[in-house]
């Protein structure tokens, strides 16, 4: 699915990661994408495909930024700790979330809309075919000292933060920040179900 323009960035991408250049938000995307499609139709078992993608997506993805967003005012006034411990679960549940959508699909190919910059913020635009469907998958970015990372992912328009804060507003309407805590720490300790 990778054809033109998308060929010579994805080259380019591949040619600054070699030099430790630097990628631009759709270059970066591109070549996380590319690499996530290696692992998933790649040899490996399920536990190795997960530890890997898991290990390529923890400087792609900014789950703090994510985090903040999803629990917005319920973080205010929380102790530093506290709000690490809910960053450090956040993290652990949005990776393994977004991991197994990946492992879902068999053989995702990616494809690329476009790119849009304003100063340190950015939107990526791509889709992820399947023989079936169509999904659109925009990356919203933000250039940080070591580069571009994305700080949310929206499907099919949605918010995957936004979907996150609905959730954490009604679990929180009806429990405490300790209580959902908890459930959290759980299903972050929970064992993986095989996708695949």
């Amino acid at each position: 699915m990778i054809h033109g323009r998308a060929t010579i960035v994805l080259l380019a991408a591949l040619s600054a990661a070699a030099t430790g250049e630097v990628l631009g938000p759709m270059a970066r995307t591109q070549q996380v994408l590319h690499r996530s499609h290696e692992i998933v139709v790649g040899p490996d078992d399920h536990r190795h495909k997960v530890l890997a993608l898991n290990e390529l997506l923890r400087t792609f993805l900014d789950t703090d930024a994510m985090g903040r967003k999803a629990m917005g005012r319920h973080l205010d006034g929380r102790p530093p700790g506290e709000v690490r411990a809910f960053l450090d679960v956040f993290h652990q549940l949005f990776v393994r979330t977004y991991v197994q959508r990946l492992l879902l699909f068999e053989a995702p190919e990616f494809a690329y809309r476009q790119e849009a910059i304003t100063a340190e913020q950015a939107t990526v635009g791509t889709d992820i075919v399947t023989p079936k469907d169509r999904f659109a998958v925009d990356y919203l970015m933000r250039r940080a000292a070591d580069g571009w990372h994305a700080t949310d992912i929206l499907v099919e328009d949605v918010s995957l933060a936004d979907n996150f804060r609905s959730q954490f507003d009604a679990a929180l309407a009806k429990e405490s920040f300790d209580s959902l805590m908890g459930r959290l720490q759980a299903k972050a300790g929970a064992p993986e179900e095989p996708a695949l």
